[in-house]
């Protein structure tokens, strides 16, 4: 009997402890408007617990397109490099074990890489799904810290006339796997490792991408549903988050050539941080003078990795207890 041909697309899916989650995240697949010999799912097992581990490895033998890859070692940086290491395809499709693909999403995603010179990188909405109402104080410009996307318009990351701040993530991102492997993958410095909110290992890629001269595009007909949990819908996650992604911001800039960036925001991150102490004697778990302390949350993450620490190796060392 002659072997399958290889996909086109592999839809690669990391997890960790999240059956529950995985469940409609792989349903949503099974509901593609394209049949399953059109793309193959690796679901990529960060380092489970046992319970979780064979729950998810039930999941996946259910299915005639998917396939397990369980890793002992966690970080999603890490996961997602194996991922690309072990797919079929010269396309790789990420998607967060919390999003629901759009019945269309592979069709879209073939359709994209099937045109002249697709982009090396693209990616697309990532609307929400709310396990509970957005709080009232939460701040509106920090709807992107939930890891959604509403931008409708279409074109290149960081091009005049494209909303500033776009960037891609990866709960809902497709990347030529050749271009992801010379850039060097995901950098494992960076990215979650457990419950450190390290992040941004995707943002890193696609400017590194766009800095040795591949396309990295936004493609808003790509869409996902993002199941946006409730236990971050408050003021201590939100202060957690904003803390790490000061950090996450020192990294990526280095990472990607531009140090100086880092030092002509020092002075003002310090300046922050001092004028906004006081605000850390509230409670955490308090919504009053939000907007003042998440600020002095990311300056203070800021500070600290542009003077030496090491989030990276703290969020490893953080996820190893």
């Amino acid at each position: 009997m002659q072997d399958r041909p290889a996909p086109l697309l592999t839809v690669c899916v990391c997890t960790r402890d999240r059956p529950r989650y995985l469940v409609d995240c792989l349903a949503a697949l099974r509901l593609q408007t394209v049949g399953p010999h059109r793309f193959e799912i690796l679901v990529v097992d960060s380092a489970s617990a046992p319970i979780a581990a064979g729950e998810m490895a039930r999941l996946v033998a259910g299915m005639p397109n998917a396939r397990l890859l369980r890793l002992e070692r966690p970080g999603i940086s890490f996961a997602r490099n194996e991922g690309a290491a072990a797919a079929r395809s010269d396309w790789i499709a990420y998607l967060d074990d919390d999003a629901i693909a759009s019945a269309d999403w592979a069709e879209t995603i073939l359709d994209v890489i099937a045109r002249p010179a697709p982009p090396a990188l693209f990616g697309g909405r990532i609307l929400p799904l709310w396990e509970a109402p957005l709080p009232r104080w939460w701040p509106g410009r920090l709807i992107g810290v939930l890891s959604l996307i509403e931008c409708a318009e279409a074109g290149e990351y960081r091009a005049p006339g494209m909303p500033k701040g776009l960037e891609p993530y990866a709960a809902n991102m497709v990347v030529h796997r050749p271009a992801l492997m010379a850039a060097g993958g995901f950098l494992d410095t960076i990215g979650r490792y457990g419950t450190a909110l390290l992040s941004d290992e995707e943002v890193q890629l696609a400017w590194r991408l766009q800095g040795l001269g591949y396309s990295a595009r936004h493609e808003p007909r790509l869409v996902v549903r993002h199941q946006v949990q409730a236990a971050r819908l408050n003021p201590a996650w939100l202060m957690r988050r904003l803390f790490w992604q000061g950090a996450s911001s020192v990294v990526t800039r280095r990472a990607v050539g531009e140090p100086g960036r880092v030092w002509r925001a020092l002075p003002r991150r310090l300046a922050v941080a001092a004028l906004f102490a006081p605000a850390a004697l509230v409670p955490a778990s308090s919504p009053r003078l939000i907007a003042v302390r998440w600020r002095l949350a990311y300056s203070v993450g800021f500070v600290r990795a542009a003077l030496g620490w090491q989030p990276g190796r703290a969020a490893r060392l953080q996820a190893a207890k």
